[in-house]
Protein backbone atom coordinates (compact mmCIF):
# COMPACT_ATOMS: atom_id res chain seq x y z
CA UNK A 1 0.00 0.00 0.00
CA UNK A 2 1.68 3.18 -0.94
CA UNK A 3 1.17 6.69 0.26
CA UNK A 4 0.32 10.54 -1.30
CA UNK A 5 4.20 10.79 -0.83
CA UNK A 6 5.02 8.07 -3.50
CA UNK A 7 2.59 9.55 -6.37
CA UNK A 8 4.37 10.46 -9.32
CA UNK A 9 3.64 11.12 -12.93
CA UNK A 10 2.56 7.50 -14.81
CA UNK A 11 1.20 6.12 -11.75
CA UNK A 12 -2.05 4.01 -11.80
CA UNK A 13 -4.39 3.81 -8.33
CA UNK A 14 -7.46 2.84 -7.66
CA UNK A 15 -9.64 5.31 -6.70
CA UNK A 16 -13.78 5.51 -6.36
CA UNK A 17 -13.79 2.54 -7.86
CA UNK A 18 -12.12 2.66 -11.43
CA UNK A 19 -8.68 3.18 -12.55
CA UNK A 20 -7.02 6.14 -12.89
CA UNK A 21 -3.09 6.96 -14.08
CA UNK A 22 -1.77 10.18 -12.43
CA UNK A 23 -1.14 12.63 -15.45
CA UNK A 24 -0.42 15.83 -12.92
CA UNK A 25 1.11 15.87 -9.67
CA UNK A 26 1.80 18.87 -7.52
CA UNK A 27 3.33 18.83 -4.02
CA UNK A 28 2.16 21.55 -1.67
CA UNK A 29 3.24 22.74 1.69
CA UNK A 30 1.41 26.06 2.79
CA UNK A 31 2.50 28.02 5.75
CA UNK A 32 -0.24 26.68 7.69
CA UNK A 33 -2.47 23.63 7.75
CA UNK A 34 -1.09 20.76 6.20
CA UNK A 35 0.67 19.49 2.92
CA UNK A 36 -1.19 18.07 0.65
CA UNK A 37 -0.85 16.69 -3.13
CA UNK A 38 -3.04 18.18 -5.37
CA UNK A 39 -3.49 15.77 -8.81
CA UNK A 40 -4.72 15.44 -11.98
CA UNK A 41 -6.17 11.51 -12.83
CA UNK A 42 -7.25 10.10 -16.24
CA UNK A 43 -9.27 7.20 -16.18
CA UNK A 44 -7.40 4.48 -17.77
CA UNK A 45 -10.94 3.26 -18.77
CA UNK A 46 -13.00 5.45 -20.10
CA UNK A 47 -10.71 8.64 -20.59
CA UNK A 48 -12.45 10.76 -18.10
CA UNK A 49 -10.12 13.29 -16.22
CA UNK A 50 -10.75 14.70 -12.80
CA UNK A 51 -8.91 16.95 -10.39
CA UNK A 52 -8.47 15.18 -6.46
CA UNK A 53 -6.59 16.52 -3.77
CA UNK A 54 -5.06 13.94 -1.16
CA UNK A 55 -4.04 14.85 2.16
CA UNK A 56 -0.41 14.21 2.75
CA UNK A 57 0.25 10.85 4.00
CA UNK A 58 -3.23 9.17 2.66
CA UNK A 59 -2.97 6.05 1.49
CA UNK A 60 -3.56 4.79 -1.93
CA UNK A 61 -4.02 1.68 -3.40
CA UNK A 62 -1.40 0.95 -6.60
CA UNK A 63 -2.38 -0.73 -9.40
CA UNK A 64 0.48 -2.45 -11.53
CA UNK A 65 0.17 -2.14 -15.36
CA UNK A 66 1.86 -3.62 -17.96
CA UNK A 67 2.18 -1.79 -21.91
CA UNK A 68 2.52 -3.94 -24.65
CA UNK A 69 2.03 -3.43 -28.24
CA UNK A 70 -0.47 -5.04 -30.24
CA UNK A 71 -1.09 -4.31 -33.92
CA UNK A 72 -4.62 -2.88 -34.70
CA UNK A 73 -6.46 -5.59 -36.96
CA UNK A 74 -10.28 -4.16 -37.72
CA UNK A 75 -13.41 -3.14 -36.21
CA UNK A 76 -16.80 -4.40 -35.86
CA UNK A 77 -20.19 -2.47 -34.47
CA UNK A 78 -18.91 -3.14 -30.87
CA UNK A 79 -15.05 -2.94 -30.68
CA UNK A 80 -11.69 -3.28 -31.97
CA UNK A 81 -9.18 -6.26 -32.47
CA UNK A 82 -5.72 -6.20 -32.16
CA UNK A 83 -2.56 -8.63 -32.71
CA UNK A 84 0.13 -8.94 -30.35
CA UNK A 85 3.03 -9.30 -32.56
CA UNK A 86 5.02 -11.65 -30.27
CA UNK A 87 2.58 -14.46 -30.16
CA UNK A 88 -0.09 -13.70 -32.37
CA UNK A 89 -2.80 -13.82 -30.17
CA UNK A 90 -5.58 -11.79 -30.47
CA UNK A 91 -7.26 -9.28 -27.78
CA UNK A 92 -10.34 -7.88 -28.22
CA UNK A 93 -11.36 -4.14 -26.76
CA UNK A 94 -14.67 -2.26 -26.46
CA UNK A 95 -15.31 1.27 -28.36
CA UNK A 96 -15.42 3.26 -25.04
CA UNK A 97 -11.83 2.38 -24.14
CA UNK A 98 -10.23 3.91 -26.63
CA UNK A 99 -9.52 7.35 -27.07
CA UNK A 100 -9.62 9.18 -30.57
CA UNK A 101 -10.34 5.83 -32.53
CA UNK A 102 -11.16 7.33 -35.56
CA UNK A 103 -7.48 7.91 -36.28
CA UNK A 104 -6.72 4.59 -36.24
CA UNK A 105 -5.97 2.47 -39.78
CA UNK A 106 -5.51 -1.13 -39.83
CA UNK A 107 -2.20 -2.23 -38.99
CA UNK A 108 -1.26 0.80 -36.71
CA UNK A 109 0.58 -0.30 -33.83
CA UNK A 110 -1.11 0.71 -30.38
CA UNK A 111 -0.23 0.52 -27.12
CA UNK A 112 -2.36 -1.30 -24.55
CA UNK A 113 -2.42 -0.95 -21.08
CA UNK A 114 -3.04 -4.42 -19.04
CA UNK A 115 -3.42 -5.48 -15.30
CA UNK A 116 -0.21 -6.99 -14.38
CA UNK A 117 -2.51 -9.56 -12.07
CA UNK A 118 -4.75 -11.12 -14.52
CA UNK A 119 -3.94 -9.28 -18.03
CA UNK A 120 -7.32 -7.85 -18.33
CA UNK A 121 -7.00 -5.09 -20.97
CA UNK A 122 -7.29 -1.60 -19.26
CA UNK A 123 -7.27 0.85 -22.42
CA UNK A 124 -5.22 1.76 -25.17
CA UNK A 125 -3.10 4.52 -26.39
CA UNK A 126 -2.36 5.58 -30.01
CA UNK A 127 0.85 6.83 -30.47
CA UNK A 128 0.88 10.85 -30.64
CA UNK A 129 0.58 11.45 -34.13
CA UNK A 130 0.02 9.00 -37.13
CA UNK A 131 0.22 9.57 -40.99
CA UNK A 132 -2.86 9.15 -43.06
CA UNK A 133 -3.99 9.88 -46.48
CA UNK A 134 -6.53 13.16 -47.79
CA UNK A 135 -9.61 11.26 -49.11
CA UNK A 136 -12.04 14.95 -49.52
CA UNK A 137 -11.31 18.09 -48.97
CA UNK A 138 -13.23 21.26 -49.52
CA UNK A 139 -11.95 23.14 -52.71
CA UNK A 140 -10.08 26.29 -51.52
CA UNK A 141 -11.17 29.63 -51.89
CA UNK A 142 -8.71 31.91 -53.98
CA UNK A 143 -7.76 34.92 -51.86
CA UNK A 144 -8.31 33.12 -48.54
CA UNK A 145 -4.45 33.35 -47.79
CA UNK A 146 -4.07 36.61 -45.81
CA UNK A 147 -5.18 34.56 -43.06
CA UNK A 148 -4.87 30.99 -41.47
CA UNK A 149 -7.47 29.94 -43.21
CA UNK A 150 -8.49 26.00 -42.81
CA UNK A 151 -11.03 24.22 -44.17
CA UNK A 152 -12.76 20.41 -43.73
CA UNK A 153 -11.50 17.51 -45.23
CA UNK A 154 -11.93 13.84 -44.80
CA UNK A 155 -8.86 11.34 -44.39
CA UNK A 156 -8.69 7.40 -45.32
CA UNK A 157 -9.97 6.39 -41.40
CA UNK A 158 -13.14 8.82 -42.06
CA UNK A 159 -12.15 11.28 -39.57
CA UNK A 160 -12.76 15.03 -39.62
CA UNK A 161 -9.39 17.32 -39.82
CA UNK A 162 -8.96 21.00 -40.57
CA UNK A 163 -6.37 21.64 -42.67
CA UNK A 164 -4.69 24.25 -44.73
CA UNK A 165 -6.30 25.57 -47.91
CA UNK A 166 -3.11 24.10 -49.89
CA UNK A 167 -4.04 20.24 -49.05
CA UNK A 168 -5.89 18.46 -51.55
CA UNK A 169 -7.22 14.59 -52.15
CA UNK A 170 -4.25 12.43 -52.25
CA UNK A 171 -1.71 14.12 -49.98
CA UNK A 172 -0.48 13.01 -46.86
CA UNK A 173 -0.57 14.44 -43.78
CA UNK A 174 0.43 14.02 -40.13
CA UNK A 175 -2.48 14.82 -37.66
CA UNK A 176 -2.38 14.55 -33.72
CA UNK A 177 -4.05 12.07 -32.42
CA UNK A 178 -5.06 13.81 -29.20
CA UNK A 179 -7.12 16.37 -30.65
CA UNK A 180 -7.30 15.55 -34.05
CA UNK A 181 -5.60 18.67 -35.63
CA UNK A 182 -3.31 19.10 -38.57
CA UNK A 183 0.72 19.17 -38.14
CA UNK A 184 2.03 19.32 -41.01
CA UNK A 185 1.81 18.04 -44.91
CA UNK A 186 4.04 14.65 -45.52
CA UNK A 187 5.81 14.42 -48.92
Amino acid sequence: MATSNDIRKGLCIEYSNDIFKVIEFLHVKPGKGPAFVRTKLKSVTNGKVIDNTFSAGHKIEEVKVITRKFQYLYDDENGFHFMNNDDFSQLYLNKEMIENAQFMKAGEEVTIILKEVDETPLSAELPQSVYLEVIEADPGVKGNTATNALKNSIVETGARVMVPLFIEPGDKIKVSTEDGSYLERVK
